[in-house]
């Protein structure tokens, strides 16, 4: 039987596919759906793999339902490799549950700052004030980082507002825009292109390169948003450290 086709039993008893990517890679693949569960067990399987410092082993990346491991050719194949990893289930079992943090995101919503909030209210078939309210309403999993370094992947929404994506991206998003796609939200930590329907903006730098820790959130966490006035915007934009690029 070939990797690709290889279920190992983890601890919650749940098929765990393991997938060779080239000479170099290896996704181990927990299941199929956007699901908390799900993705707890991506964030401590990465965690305990990274917390082995195994030599050769060069990143380890969490997604929403899978980890993908990438490795040096020089010092592992890939059936040595998932020989190893087949024993990470056993280590989580002696893990507490991975430490995560719950952020508070301050977002002024509307105006300027969230263009697509009086189209999301018109979808929904509510006021934009029941939007704030509903989306402020949802403690938010972050279930991965992606699209651009520190950008937060955060769900569910609740589903009257899950709006899919403008039909054409803007070609520039400010920095700090918060932003809803189907059953997904997400904070744009730079100015980039992007589709995702604008809702409010947060002064909070997500990404800050040059930091120890460059990324405020990291997989595993979660977020509660909370609407704030221009003012404190302001005062807090200032309040903020910025750094040169």
């Amino acid at each position: 039987m070939s990797n690709h086709s290889d279920n190992r039993k983890s601890n919650s008893d749940t098929p765990v596919r393991f997938i060779p990517l080239g000479d170099s890679a290896i996704t181990v693949e927990f299941g199929n759906a956007i699901d908390s569960p799900i993705n707890t067990r991506v964030v401590a399987f990465a965690d305990t793999v990274a917390a082995q410092d195994w030599p050769g082993i060069l990143d380890v990346v969490p997604t929403y339902r899978s980890v993908t491991v990438h490795f040096d050719p020089l010092r592992w194949d890939s059936t040595d490799l998932i020989a190893r990893l087949t024993t990470v289930p056993r280590l989580m079992l002696r893990k507490t549950a991975s430490q995560t943090s719950l952020h508070t995101i301050p977002v002024l919503y509307g105006g300027e700052w969230g263009p697509d909030l009086q189209d999301l209210a018109t979808f929904a078939g509510l006021k934009p004030a029941d939007v704030i309210t509903l989306h402020t309403s949802v403690r938010y999993r972050v279930y991965m980082l992606g699209f651009s370094p520190g950008f937060p992947y955060l769900g569910l929404v609740p589903d009257r507002l899950a709006m899919p994506r403008l039909s054409t991206p803007r070609t520039t998003v400010p920095a700090g825009s918060v932003g809803i796609a189907d059953r997904q939200t997400g904070i744009y930590p730079s100015a980039s292109p992007g589709g995702w329907r604008l809702i409010g903006r947060t002064p909070l730098s997500l990404y800050r390169p040059t930091s120890q820790n460059p990324f405020l959130l990291k997989a595993g966490d979660f977020v509660q948003f909370k609407p704030i006035e221009r003012e404190e915007l302001e005062c807090l934009s200032r309040e903020e450290p910025r750094e040169s690029h």
